[in-house]
Formats: structure tokens, C-alpha cells, sequence
């Protein structure tokens, strides 16, 4: 089992914030569990190298599932789904920079808002080719070699240079504005726009409004510290991420994914790293 974020090289670090290593195998006598994989601030472009992964809604009685294709772009999310893999599974997902697929694709990002595309539709014959490449080998980081040397062709031709706004989405992932002193309103004149104009600028280039964006960043944070330090009540975490009180903490629980922290812990500890004794963090 392999679950590794890896650096990007330097010349991709301005587009790329990290590649995830996902590979999984289970006996053919196992059943696989169910990621619950919740919101997170990213979106990303996965490579599906062996079986192909299936996503359903969250809580869903009903067994409505969308099959990923091989190459996707996959846009911002803010809500939770079933992820189901397989028996046979191994995945490069590379998580973008704020506002990076917009600069590279020139497709408004809330057109992709809890949805994704196929890559070929974008990046064919390339980007089949990559596929085959990296399904051809059997090593986990040298798939990533071969995945930026297509990112460094497609990078040369981005459509759109970097902005203020995307370096306002990188202060809100590496500090919540909760814990700042600085409002949306400061960064909208900061980047020489009106509120509005920046709010919608910044949709355009990351699928969600940037107090979506920064709930998003701080509902993640949370349950990743959970994970890593089990031993917190939900109360200190909500205080150290700057919610005001442990009830907007749970409220952006239950908007996300309908459940209480508590809640949704459960249903998140019943993830595939799991069985391996691995945990997100």
C-alpha cells in the first residue's frame, strides 16, 4: 500500500502544489471499503493507472455511481462523496495551485465545481500517451517524472498569466482568514478590484467564492488534525482554527457532509488506508 505526497519539481511548483501517490491492493477474497473523501481546497488532474475508480454520492441509498475516465481534470469540491475502489488500485493525482487549471485550461473553474472532464477532451493524443507511458512502468515516482514532463509542455502554453488572486487563494490555504486580521475586502483593493470584481474573478479561477474557499481550507484542516492528534476535542480544534465556538464548527460539518464531526469521523475511519493501518493527515 502507498500513500505518498511528493514536491514538484521547481519549475512546476508556480502550477502544482503536490503529486499524491495513491496504490492499493487488496486480496481478491477482501471487500474494499468506501473512501468517504470530503471537500478539500483543490483541484487536480488523476491518472487512473490499473482499474478505474467509481464516485457516488454520500449517504446515497441508491447505487447511482459515475465512473471516472482514465485521465480526468477534476474541479473544486464542497461536498463529500463515496469513492470506490478496487481490488487493483493505483492513481497519480496532482493537486493543483490555487487558480493553476484555470491558467492552463482557460475553462472557467465553477464550470467544474463538483464535477470533472476527461483530460483527452483537452490534452489528446499527450495526455493518452502519458497514460500509457506510466501504465507501461511499475514504479510509483517514476510515473511522476513522466506526468511533469508532460505538465512542463502544457505549462509553456498556459493560457493566462499568475495574478493577485491566485496569490490571495495561496495565503488562504497556508493561513485561514480566520486567523487574520485581513478581510476579503482588504485583498479585493489590494489586488486593485472592487469586492465584487474579486469575488468573481476569483470563482472564475477557483470554482467557489473565497469565503467558500477558506471554509473549505479550514473544515480539511480540521479533520486532519483530528487524525493526527486524536486525542484533541473537537472544541480545541474549532478554537485553534479559529472557528468562534465548537457550534460553527459542527454547522460547517453538517453542511459538508450532513453529519456532527463525530458523525462523520465514523464514517471516515472506515476508509481503504485504514485496513493498512494508514491515516490522512
Amino acid at each position: 500500500m502507498v500513500l505518498t505526497d511528493v514536491i514538484p519539481s521547481p519549475i512546476l511548483r508556480e502550477y502544482v502544489s503536490k503529486h499524491q501517490i495513491v496504490r492499493f491492493k487488496f486480496g481478491a477474497e477482501v471487500i474494499v471499503p468506501i473512501k468517504a473523501y470530503w471537500p478539500r481546497p483543490e483541484q487536480y488532474i488523476v491518472f487512473y493507472f490499473r482499474d478505474l475508480m467509481n464516485v457516488s454520492p454520500f449517504l446515497s441509498q441508491k447505487q447511482e455511481r459515475q465512473t471516472y475516465p482514465k485521465c480526468a481534470i477534476v474541479g473544486q469540491s464542497s461536498q463529500v462523496v463515496n469513492r470506490h475502489v478496487t481490488h487493483d488500485f493505483w492513481c497519480l493525482q496532482i493537486v493543483m495551485q490555487p487558480g493553476a487549471l484555470f491558467r492552463l485550461t482557460g475553462i472557467p473553474c465553477y464550470e467544474l465545481t463538483n464535477t470533472y472532464i476527461d483530460g483527452e477532451a483537452l490534452w489528446n493524443p499527450e495526455i493518452r500517451s502519458v497514460h500509457e507511458q506510466i501504465s507501461n512502468c511499475d514504479n510509483e515516482f517514476e510515473s511522476i517524472k513522466i506526468a511533469e514532463n508532460f505538465l512542463e509542455k502544457i505549462v509553456k502554453k498556459a493560457k493566462y498569466d499568475l495574478v493577485g488572486i491566485d496569490k490571495v487563494g495561496q495565503i488562504i490555504l497556508n493561513n485561514c482568514l480566520g486567523h487574520r486580521p485581513e478581510t476579503v475586502d482588504y485583498f479585493a483593493n489590494q489586488s486593485c478590484l472592487s469586492t465584487r470584481q474579486f469575488r468573481r474573478k476569483f470563482i472564475e479561477r477557483n470554482g467557489i467564492s473565497p469565503k467558500s474557499f477558506d471554509r473549505v481550507n479550514r473544515f480539511d484542516r480540521a479533520i486532519r488534525m483530528k487524525n493526527k492528534f486524536t486525542h484533541k476535542d473537537w472544541l480545541t480544534i474549532a478554537l485553534e482554527l479559529g472557528y468562534h465556538d465548537y457550534q460553527h464548527l459542527v454547522r460547517d460539518f453538517k453542511e459538508f457532509t450532513t453529519l456532527t464531526p463525530n458523525g462523520f469521523l465514523v464514517a471516515e475511519g472506515k476508509s481503504p488506508e485504514r485496513t493498512f493501518g494508514v491515516v490522512e493527515v
